[in-house]
């Protein structure tokens, strides 16, 4: 499995944006209100990476060699892709809450500041979850081999 590519979750996150933006452009225009994330919506994103990292701490452990015990190779395969998920995840609702905001900041009447605040605390939250993602995808990965050593893990005499 191959690292996530940075210039996807940016793709991602702006095709998400796009559709956010057209999305309340055209809730307003049909006279509907528009959409606010909720509180929960950060509360749960960044619970979602703190427990992400918690659970790459023991791969990372492993891999480096620190551990007491080894992990469970599907367990490792799990986090890595949940780490894969989450950096995805966290790109569109990157792209979604930042779209939010600026329609909310973008508006000729000033909003409440309430509103302002719960989408800036989304786009935070959407953060934290890309970058534990991100972090996570990281921690799983082996170390370098070592330059001096064979297939067999021994390194060489000379």
């Amino acid at each position: 499995m191959s690292r996530t590519n940075p210039a996807t979750l940016v793709l991602i996150a702006l095709a998400s944006g796009v559709i956010g933006w057209a999305t309340q452009i055209f809730l307003v225009s049909t006279g509907r209100s528009m959409i606010l994330p909720p509180v929960s919506l950060t509360v749960v994103l960044v619970l979602i990476g703190v427990v992400l990292i918690s659970f790459a701490v023991p791969v990372y452990r492993t891999a480096r060699g620190t551990a007491a015990q080894p992990v469970d190779p599907f367990y490792a395969t799990r986090v890595v892709v949940l780490a894969k998920a989450s950096s995805v995840g966290g790109a569109l609702f990157v792209g979604g809450a930042a779209s939010i905001l600026a329609f909310v900041l973008t508006r000729p009447v000033v909003p409440a500041v309430g509103s302002i605040a719960v989408t800036v605390a989304a786009v935070v939250g959407a953060v934290v979850l890309l970058v534990a993602g991100l972090v996570a995808e990281r921690m799983c990965t082996l170390p370098p081999d070592d330059e001096n050593s064979d297939r067999s893990g021994t390194k060489d005499a000379a």
